[in-house]
């Protein structure tokens, strides 16, 4: 049984004027999640660009370079809710030098959806889009094939889309792939079975994401709870009362549960888990509650509560695929401050083990300077442990951002290998 508020994060990719921005459209227009006045003007605004119905991609191209140049520029978010499940969606550009606008609008997605343009087939920014899923360990992917109708709705041309997709997704880390034929501007299998394409049994997009499984995506083994404060009320009613309050990462934890604070190992039982005004007898990802313990021991912002029979590395030495976000280039040695679950701390880009080559997916090993889009296998020092998963096991306490310290940008996302 489907929880009703279950949030189901997606993004859709794929090359310039696969349909993206139309896809998005037609979902929120089919399902009735567009407010009147967004119509009105929307119609309006077709209207006046010579277009007969509806544009469908203006529901979601928002900045007004978006709208003069009919492409998707930054990442658009955009909320709907239906009986079943919530939703948001990230709306990601296709162009390639929008590379790191893609990998922050997925880092947190469940479900990718790549676009192919029934005509052209698997491109090569499929490959890359395939490939920046398959590295954010997305989950879930469903590949609509767009614009069947350009192609008279052939179930031979979408067979041999399948056969192309699956050839390169066997090359990566990619499990669970779903292909839909659909046309997002007739609303071809969208939120409504098509009757141009009798052959297809499958469900529309829709219902296949209000039905898709996704609560066994979240780490339920390895329990880690970093502490982001530390809460002493000292009120009449709370007199004692010291809580370490955070969201569980991964995991479960139970009352009487053994645990062990790191980086100072140590150890304890957990006596209670607050929610609010109650009392709780487990916790679990990505619940936000506040655990106390039986032993009064130095517990701070940065620390990590975690099972005592299964921990994370901490170690000062990690090795991350890195998306370099910033216009300017790494500095060489440059100091940042690396942020990783409620602990930051400072550090340093000690080596560029190799780039990918976004076009052909191969490795560089002898161009080492990070520059914006770049994607690279870096190794990094810190100046204290960070407690971690490899990204693979844990998106969580597998992911860190690095900031510049002069002008408080992040300028790089990282997946801990």
């Amino acid at each position: 049984m489907l929880d009703n508020n279950q949030l189901l994060r997606f993004t859709t990719a794929g090359s310039v004027d696969d349909g993206k921005s139309t896809l998005i459209g037609r979902l929120l227009y089919d399902s009735k999640s567009i407010f009147e006045d967004q119509l009105a003007a929307i119609e309006n605004t077709s209207r006046k660009k010579g277009h007969n119905g509806v544009d469908m991609a203006l529901f979601t191209d928002g900045l007004r370079d978006e709208r003069e140049q009919g492409i998707t520029i930054d990442v658009a978010y955009r909320y709907f809710t239906t009986p079943k499940r919530k939703f948001i969606i990230a709306d990601t550009p296709g162009h390639i030098q929008y590379t790191r606008n893609m990998v922050t609008g997925a880092s947190t997605a469940n479900v990718a959806t790549i676009l192919i343009d029934a005509r052209h087939g698997v491109i090569e920014q499929t490959k890359r889009h395939a490939f920046i899923a398959s590295l954010l360990q997305i989950p879930h992917i469903i590949v609509c094939i767009n614009k069947m109708d350009l192609v008279d709705f052939s179930e031979e041309v979408f067979n041999r889309i399948i056969t192309e997709f699956e050839e390169i997704a066997s090359k990566m880390l990619i499990t669970d792939v779903r292909f839909i034929p659909m046309s997002a501007l007739l609303g071809d299998n969208v939120v409504n079975r098509s009757e141009n394409m009798p052959w297809y049994q499958g469900a529309p997009m829709l219902h296949t994401l209000e039905t898709m499984h996704i609560s066994s995506d979240i780490n339920k083994v390895d329990a880690r709870f970093p502490v982001q404060t530390v809460l002493r009320p000292q009120s009449t009613e709370h007199r004692d009362y010291r809580g370490y309050a955070g969201r569980v990462a991964s995991g479960i934890f139970r009352k009487g549960d053994e645990i062990t604070v790191m980086p100072s190992g140590f150890t304890s039982k957990i006596k209670t888990i607050d929610l609010y005004d109650k009392s709780l007898e487990e916790a679990y990802a990505p619940m936000s509650v506040s655990i106390t313990l039986e032993d009064d021991i130095d517990v701070g912002r940065g620390d990590m509560i975690v099972r005592s029979n299964n921990k994370p590395q901490a170690t000062q030495d990690i090795e991350v695929m890195l998306c370099w976000l910033k216009n300017d280039s790494a500095r060489p040695n440059a100091k940042y401050t690396i942020k990783h679950t409620s602990n930051d701390q400072k550090a340093m880009i000690k080596e560029v083990i190799y780039k990918i080559d976004i076009h052909s997916l191969d490795r560089i090993v002898d161009d080492k300077e990070l520059k914006m889009n770049d994607i690279s296998k870096v190794k990094i020092r810190t100046t204290k442990p960070l407690m971690v998963d490899s990204y693979r096991e844990n998106r969580i306490t597998g992911s860190i951002i690095l900031v510049d310290d002069a002008t408080n940008e992040t300028v790089a996302a990282g997946m801990i290998v």
